[in-house]
């Protein structure tokens, strides 16, 4: 994020207040593949009695951007970020990617009205159901 968003937009996260909050009070912990940034409270604790996390996010905020591995470590699920052991993906993880709604990539299932598949016909073995 350029330096003209942060001055004059709050909406990609990344604002001057941001940057000197984490100049004053975050330490940076590592970095994704897909460029964000994670920081922690250097002192202190916060809201839940544990140090605050942090990301900044490299293209505008969007929290589907956040891998498998630091979203575990931001929600305090694990305690050692993925830089300091030795992350390994599961088999039958697949790689990150993020949210696409609202996208050309979107999901849209056989019978939508935004893809050329048919809906599938119904079998019949539907009964609904009657109040006695």
């Amino acid at each position: 994020m350029g330096i003209f968003s942060e001055i004059f937009s709050w909406w990609g996260g990344n604002t001057w207040g941001t940057r000197l909050y984490i100049w004053r009070k975050m330490k940076q912990v590592g970095e994704d593949g897909l460029g964000n940034r994670y920081y922690e409270q250097v002192k202190g604790v916060g809201p839940v009695g544990k140090p605050r996390r942090f990301v900044t996010y490299k293209n505008g905020a969007e929290a589907s951007k956040v891998p498998a591995e630091w979203h575990g470590w931001l929600h305090y699920t694990v305690d050692t970020p993925p830089t300091d052991q030795d992350y390994q993906a599961k088999p039958w993880q697949k790689p990150h990617r993020q949210n696409m709604t609202g996208t050309a990539e979107a999901y849209r299932p056989d019978g939508s009205i935004l893809t050329a598949a048919r809906r599938p016909r119904g079998t019949g073995d539907y009964k609904p159901w009657k109040p006695e």
